[in-house]
């Protein structure tokens, strides 16, 4: 996940070299813009309705973020994401990559860009949404049929990935949150998820106390520091 392969080279130079610079970042995609492209469907931003199916993601900087899970876009990445958050899968981990003005990546209980669940990986369910500022997408490897439990928060839209990573759901509260993720590949000091849960289950905001601390983890097969490059494309 660290390196970027020879076969992902070319796109990688395509969406990577302009990074460092949020105002190229966003330069690099003036010519189009959201309002420009379709309305493929509208996201509800009121964090009361539909509870199942939104994401909280209770950080260690003290701030919670709310996500709207798309189960009409992706259902089987949302059920994953799901499944994973009511097994506390994300609890303790961090994001393990934060590139300014591209997106936060995390996901990896072991913290390398290298791990996933045990879960089997999934197939792609990409779709037409464009990834804009607040997308939530799954991470990859090189196969399109990769995706494991990674996902990644985009800053500012990224057109050239758009059909080539499932998209599954928009940030609909506290975006300010995501821009205050600590920047690094890795961070030095990383911003961690202290609770991943489903709004409907009602569970508490944890202490900083209480933040938990994963231990160590062995990365799955199909995670290698050679392939697992997402969301750079191929």
């Amino acid at each position: 996940m660290l390196k970027v392969t020879t076969a992902l080279s070319a796109l990688a130079a395509l969406t990577l070299s302009p990074i460092a610079a949020p105002a190229n970042a966003q330069a690099q995609d003036a010519a189009e813009t959201p309002a420009a492209r379709p309305v493929y469907e509208q996201i509800d931003y009121n964090i009361e309705n539909d509870r199942e199916n939104i994401l909280l993601l209770d950080l260690s900087n003290g701030q919670r973020v709310a996500i709207r899970l798309m189960p009409s876009w992706a259902p089987n990445h949302v059920e994953r994401i799901k499944t994973l958050a009511r097994q506390g899968f994300y609890d303790g981990v961090i994001f393990h990559r934060v590139i300014d003005g591209f997106m936060a990546q995390t996901g990896d209980p072991t913290g390398t860009g290298q791990g996933g669940s045990e879960l089997p990986d999934l197939k792609e369910e990409f779709n037409p949404m464009p990834h804009i500022r607040g997308t939530v997408a799954m991470a990859r490897a090189a196969s399109e049929d990769s995706a494991n439990s990674q996902f990644f928060i985009v800053f500012y839209p990224r057109f050239a990935l758009d059909k080539r990573y499932t998209n599954f759901g928009r940030v609909i509260g506290n975006m300010a949150a995501v821009d205050a993720i600590q920047r690094g590949e890795p961070p030095q000091n990383p911003t961690r998820i202290m609770q991943a849960s489903i709004a409907s289950d009602n569970r508490p905001q944890p202490s900083m106390q209480a933040m938990p601390t994963p231990g160590p983890q062995t990365p799955g097969a199909e995670m290698t520091a050679d392939d697992l490059n997402a969301p750079l494309g191929e």
